[in-house]
């Protein structure tokens, strides 16, 4: 859901007056963007509290605070770098309900949408409540009782150390699906609609829509198409008796990597709790698709 916000200017710097920053692990090409931002806020008058990999980049004295007490803590979270961290953070934020906004340091960048060069006026704007509020829903992948993990792109079923497909059936609400032999599935959010699941052939889905779509990573068959569900269904994938779970792994954003036990399913579903994502007031999303992916242009 889309949102319009207007609060007065005062109003807005009391509820922004922690900014939590966030940072690309190991990247050296974004440390003068960060300094610029930490400098900048502090002159504002504004608390600034670094997360480790933000610490460890700037190379300061302090070491950051863990990020499970950094977002007790902070009012608004800042992520320097490319989507992958802004995944990351999304993540680990998401619970505490903390919005986000990103800062865009790396290629396509669907999610951190503020250039550098416009870092200290958007910034600026959105501190003093000129801003568009935007909520994307996470995925919940669950294994058994094993494993619980969160993903705001995409849950991926996929093949792992073999030179040939992978067989399993998948399940929505109860209701046999199917069964197919490929390369994996894609359970992918609006949001991941622009990531893996694009690369898949699948369909891009408006941010706010509440929808997942499941897309087949190289089926056997032609005629296993990419499907699109409601964003409340439950998503059941089962490869029990069909491929030895050894040949199987399951991967959330890309980031995190789980392995299914004998007699196990992958069980996904939405998060109940959204993230919060703070843009630009000119942020557009068709904008955004039409500069990263190259629509419009004359051959």
């Amino acid at each position: 859901m889309l949102y319009k916000m207007g609060f007065p200017v005062s109003d807005f710097n009391a509820r922004f007056q922690r900014i939590g920053l966030f940072a690309k692990p190991g990247d050296s090409a974004l440390v003068p963007t960060l300094a610029a931002l930490r400098v900048h806020l502090i002159e504002r008058g504004l608390e600034v509290l670094l997360s480790p990999s933000a610490a460890v980049a700037l190379e300061l004295e302090e070491q950051g605070i863990p990020v499970e007490r950094l977002a007790e803590r902070c009012d608004l979270a800042v992520v320097v770098g490319g989507d992958g961290s802004f995944l990351r953070a999304a993540r680990e934020l998401v619970d505490q309900d903390i919005p986000l906004v990103g800062v865009n340091l790396g290629r396509l960048g669907f999610l951190v949408d503020i250039s550098p060069e416009q870092m200290v006026s958007a910034l600026d704007a959105i501190l003093q409540g000129d801003y568009i509020e935007d909520r994307r829903f996470l995925l919940e992948a669950r294994i058994g009782d094993r494993h619980r993990r969160l993903a705001l792109n995409d849950v991926v079923l996929h093949k792992w150390n073999i030179a040939r497909m992978i067989e399993f059936e998948t399940w929505v609400d109860g209701h046999y699906v199917d069964s197919q032999r490929s390369d994996g599935i894609i359970i992918s959010t609006p949001t991941g609609s622009t990531a893996y699941a694009l690369s898949g052939g699948g369909p891009l889905l408006q941010p706010d829509l509440d929808a997942m779509v499941l897309v087949p990573i190289c089926p056997h068959r032609l005629s296993n198409r990419p499907i699109v569900v409601h964003g409340d269904s439950e998503v059941v994938v089962d490869t029990s008796g069909r491929t030895d779970h050894k040949h199987v792994r399951i991967t959330c954003d890309g980031q995190t990597s789980l392995r299914l036990e004998d007699g196990e399913k992958l069980v996904v579903r939405k998060h109940p709790q959204p993230i919060r994502l703070f843009h630009p007031r000119d942020h557009d999303h068709f904008d955004l698709l039409r500069a990263k992916l190259g629509w419009g242009g004359h051959p």
